[in-house]
């Protein structure tokens, strides 16, 4: 009765809203999160489930009933957290079990990275492993007892069973799992200062390398095994490392990787963009979700490669990836979405992941008639490319130039046929149920889309990509960035809404910080350098030099995380401790680098044990085994002029520059009124001011 009520009294207050009413009017039962924003939280809001948001109320309502809590966490494009809603969450049985022992509080892991991080922490201290739906249950007092990852509907039924009459009967043993399990977590967030002395040498990356090698999949790329992830940092760093170090196997190996990355089913070869990960070792077979963050990182690391190869595969893949992210990810007001669903609806209108991208033999011999069989044969609609219940993704196995001369054709002959293909099947695919896009823009992911925007336009000059860069960072600098100086971490509907996290901090600053060296206009760098201050009030901790992940504002949780590892975006201490090397010599601060040396002095011993998690602290290494270069540009041309400098692959150098005098101390005496002069220097020191580019880059050494 109490709930007929209380759903009544639901209604009656958005009745002034027609559509949410006419919503509400399709559905049998509508739960708290129909107030959210998230697109996450907003497909349970019909669950039978009593879902709450996460907030204060909620975790006051648990404490006053005594009652433990579920916190699930998932992402609106999770293949898996669909699932298990479909047999779970939705299902009157198990609703009624959770709504009768639990607090059951949905959590978009994207939204609050910071809840997922404590609570996959403590998964992967009981599991030994984690990923979503991340399920994990909770004393009042949000102290986790037990969890895990996917759970079938009786498993799920039988565990809450069982964890409900532990607590009822014998809730002194809950408690006890709490308290080690809680001290498990909070032991493992502890990152001692090391406070031996600094000697970063080349010896140290070839360590690394060497026992980071045996995973190489030399043959097909990636890492040995499947599934297999594009983990664009650790690229990177091995790009890197390979042309510096004059290393051809490790420079093989990270061809091989991009080059069967864009060949494979990973990479939507019609439409362009990656999907997450693929679940077999040759790329084919993706979770079809398409994350902004994957393949903002990705059209940088493509753009570098091209940088360092000159290969039109790396150049072709940058521009087929940014078309999708403008055609399929962007807003009008500059701002980047933030994915695309696995899943859409087959035409029996079920549910079906990769439905979208997978074809039959017969609509492709339907849609392209006496090209279907060249086109089966460069796209392997074959046994090899095959996938399931009749349905194949597309796969390239051969570059342009072979498949061309054994069909005896030219290569731009070829290419046409290719971009024909591509266009007819693109508008036919425009006809099939579209996956659901999730429409909130996170501030971290548009700057990792904006720094993609900035290296594809340092790597290609195509002013265009320029335009894109400039639009959004004037979105994240008027709708993020707060008057107080903070930046916000979600954008919605017109509403910029939750305090941003570290990972928000040093992405932006990264990504100004690039926007600064190519258009040369200091309010880019300056606000870099306000948000780098920030920082340091508000998530710094003095004693060990590292950065916590939550503001010093924010509600606490169980514990305050340390992010160090560099998993598939890398790690908010990495970017940063990368930022404050780069500040340090564009502000003359040597507390910076005091500050970024110490970072990495930290986290030294793990990096050379298990390089492929921290990838992005050896590109740090990297600045500090080599030479480091400062080339500064004053005068009229300068902006000219950078485009000769980002024609080359010059992974150790910064630019600083201006058309006008500057105030940046990097700048300071060397603006002129007659010439625009190019200087380089290292370590402060600099060599007498070339005008002519060609002549100053070659003073320039790349070459550790």
């Amino acid at each position: 009765m109490k709930y007929i009520l209380f759903l009544s009294l639901i209604i009656s207050f958005i009745s002034c809203n027609s559509q949410t009413e006419n919503n509400m009017a399709k559905h049998k039962y509508t739960n708290d999160l129909i107030h959210e924003t998230s697109p996450y939280l907003l497909q349970h809001a019909h669950n039978p489930v009593h879902w709450k948001p996460w907030n204060e109320e909620t975790l006051a309502l648990a404490k006053k009933e005594n009652k433990l809590l579920i916190i699930s966490i998932g992402y609106s494009s999770c293949h898996w957290c669909h699932v298990m809603e479909h047999e779970s969450f939705e299902d009157e049985e198990v609703a009624k079990i959770m709504n009768e022992h639990f607090i059951s509080i949905k959590v978009d892991r994207e939204e609050r990275p910071d809840i997922d991080q404590v609570y996959m922490n403590a998964v992967q201290l009981m599991t030994g492993r984690g990923g979503w739906p991340l399920n994990c249950i909770a004393l009042p007092d949000g102290r986790p007892i037990w969890g895990g990852t996917y759970f079938q509907k009786e498993n799920w039924k039988n565990a809450l069973t069982q964890l409900a009459k532990l607590y009822s009967e014998t809730p002194e043993k809950a408690i006890s799992y709490a308290e080690n399990l809680t001290n498990g977590v909070q032991s493992s967030n502890i990152i001692v200062k090391n406070n031996n002395p600094v000697n970063f040498k080349l010896e140290d990356l070839n360590l690394a390398v060497d026992n980071w090698e045996p995973y190489f999949d030399v043959k097909l790329g990636g890492r040995k095994g499947a599934p297999k992830f594009p983990m664009p940092n650790n690229y990177q760093f091995l790009l890197r490392y390979a042309i510096q170090s004059n290393n051809k196997s490790v420079l093989n190996y990270v061809n091989t990787s991009l080059t069967n990355m864009a060949y494979g089913g990973i990479n939507d070869q019609i439409g362009g963009g990656f999907a997450r990960y693929s679940t077999d070792e040759k790329w084919h077979i993706p979770h079809f979700e398409k994350m902004l963050y994957d393949n903002g990182q990705l059209v940088s690391l493509y753009a570098e490669a091209y940088q360092a190869t000159k290969n039109e595969l790396y150049k072709n893949t940058v521009y087929k990836t940014l078309e999708f992210v403008e055609r399929e990810l962007t807003n009008e007001d500059g701002s980047f979405y933030s994915s695309l669903d696995a899943d859409s609806n087959n035409n029996e209108g079920k549910l079906e992941e990769g439905a979208f991208y997978s074809w039959t033999k017969e609509e492709l011999k339907e849609i392209l008639k006496n090209e279907f069989e060249l086109f089966s044969e460069y796209y392997n609609v074959t046994n090899y490319g095959y996938w399931e219940h009749n349905t194949y993704v597309l796969i390239r196995t051969l570059d342009n130039e072979t498949f061309a001369k054994k069909h005896k054709l030219s290569v731009s002959d070829l290419e046409k046929k290719v971009q024909h293909w591509q266009k007819v099947l693109l508008k036919r695919r425009a006809l099939k149920n579209r996956p659901r896009l999730d429409d909130k823009s996170l501030t971290s992911w548009n700057a990792l889309m904006l720094k993609g925007y900035i290296d594809a336009y340092k790597a290609f000059n195509n002013p265009h990509f320029l335009d894109v860069a400039i639009k959004n960072a004037t979105f994240l600098y008027t709708k993020q960035l707060q008057e107080n100086g903070n930046l916000n971490h979600s954008f919605k509907n017109g509403k910029s809404t939750i305090n941003g996290y570290l990972e928000d901090y040093a992405t932006v600053i990264d990504a100004f910080i690039s926007l600064y060296e190519v258009t040369l206009n200091d309010v880019w760098l300056d606000t870099a350098k306000r948000l780098t201050d920030y920082s340091f009030d508000h998530f710094f901790y003095q004693e060990n030099h590292m950065f916590y992940f939550t503001s010093d504002e924010d509600p606490v949780l169980i514990t305050r995380k340390v992010e160090i590892d560099d998993n598939v975006i890398p790690s908010s201490n990495s970017i940063m401790a990368n930022n404050l090397f780069k500040l340090s010599h564009y502000y003359s601060n040597t507390y910076y680098l005091k500050v970024s040396t110490q970072m990495l002095n930290n986290v030294k011993e793990k990096a050379l044990k298990y390089a492929s998690g921290y990838s992005n602290w050896l590109q740090l290494m990297c600045n500090f085994v080599g030479d480091y270069y400062e080339i500064a540009i004053s005068g009229e041309k300068a902006i000219e002029k950078l485009t000769s400098i980002y024609k080359n692959y010059i992974p150790n150098k910064l630019v600083a520059g201006s058309v006008k005098k500057s105030n940046i101390p990097l700048m300071e005496g060397r603006f002129s009124t007659s010439e625009t002069l190019i200087y380089v220097c290292v370590n402060g020191a600099c060599k007498l001011p070339e005008t002519i580019i060609d002549k100053a880059l070659k003073q320039v050494k790349v070459n550790f």
